[in-house]
């Protein structure tokens, strides 16, 4: 989580909500996803309303359900405390880039459209420790008494730490407290000794979680989202796409292949489309072990690569340190 130069600059905001949603245009939230676009949105309950869309079999001619009917609609997730420059204003509508979430679809970042009320003033501030939630949710206790809960991967500036709890900075001159137990304390210019074994903990934690296209938080994510995210908590930055977290890494053959590795997916003359943490070495059978969240609202999981997937691997690669 670097310093960015453009901090200072009247296009610059940063997001003041707990979780903000990236869309391909002020057009494309559906009525199923008001709690995600309202003021103050509520991403646990819009997730609620899909999985209900989801098990009903209900369909709106993009998908297999509301989930599936994300594509081509939502983009990312951006976290509170991410910068990001705006670009064009349209209405109560902005289009931004996302200086956080590296892309190869804008030289500045990740770019799409988000609710104006979904930002607020920068935190001023370019050095000291933040804090970065480790936890899959944490509760953040606001001055004015508020709780609300924050995302695993948010990063804060630190304003004072006691014992058991740690005041941070947020984004509109506004402060609150989180317990100790949620973050890890880090200079943000200083990344984190972590193995594989820690890597790897940190995506376990979402075992089980449904897949949600463009999620980017703990109440949903897609495959490179599980990956960005990961990454995220441990003061790496990667592009946010998995087309694009394939040109970020050191290319390893498929024959040596580590835990904590990626796979990558492409069908045949297309770009990559999928990726997963390789959790093991692979058997003697063959088998390789993956822990990915697949597509189509499934759960993430640990599990051995189905044949179908095999057929679509085309490399594997280790994010440099």
């Amino acid at each position: 989580m670097a310093d960015h130069p453009l901090y200072g600059s009247p296009d610059v905001f940063e997001v003041g909500v707990p979780v903000a949603t990236l869309w391909t245009g002020p057009e494309a939230p559906r009525d199923v996803d008001d709690a995600a676009v309202r003021d103050e949105p509520d991403v646990a309950g819009w997730a609620a309303a899909l999985d209900a869309g989801l098990s009903a079999g209900v369909g709106d001619g993009l998908g297999d359900g509301l989930r599936e009917g994300l594509r081509g609609r939502a983009l990312t997730q951006l976290l509170i405390g991410e910068a990001v420059q705006v670009l064009e204003e349209e209405g109560d509508w902005v289009r931004v880039v996302s200086l956080f979430q590296p892309s190869s679809k804008h030289n500045a970042g990740y770019p799409g459209w988000m609710r104006r009320a979904h930002l607020g003033a920068p935190v001023m501030r370019t050095k000291g420790r933040t804090a970065f939630v480790v936890t899959r949710t944490a509760a953040c206790t606001l001055d004015d008494d508020r709780l609300t809960e924050l995302s695993f991967g948010t990063a804060l500036w630190v304003d004072d730490v006691t014992e058991d709890s740690v005041r941070v900075l947020l984004p509109g001159d506004r402060c609150g407290n989180i317990a100790l137990s949620n973050v890890r304390l880090s200079d943000k210019l200083q990344q984190p000794a972590y193995g594989t074994d820690e890597l790897l903990d940190t995506a376990r934690q979402f075992l089980g979680m449904r897949y949600l296209w463009g999620g980017n938080s703990a109440w949903g994510l897609d495959c490179s989202g599980l990956i960005h995210l990961t990454y995220r908590a441990q003061g790496v930055v990667v592009p946010r796409d998995a087309f694009d977290q394939a040109g970020h890494v050191a290319p390893v053959g498929l024959d040596d292949v580590q835990p904590g590795d990626l796979y990558f997916f492409a069908h045949s003359g297309e770009e990559i489309s999928h990726v997963g943490f390789a959790t093991r070495i692979f058997d003697a059978d063959g088998t390789r072990w993956m822990l990915h969240a697949p597509g189509g609202g499934e759960l993430i999981e640990d599990a051995p690569m189905t044949s179908n997937r095999v057929q679509t691997l085309v490399s594997a690669g280790r994010v440099r340190g």
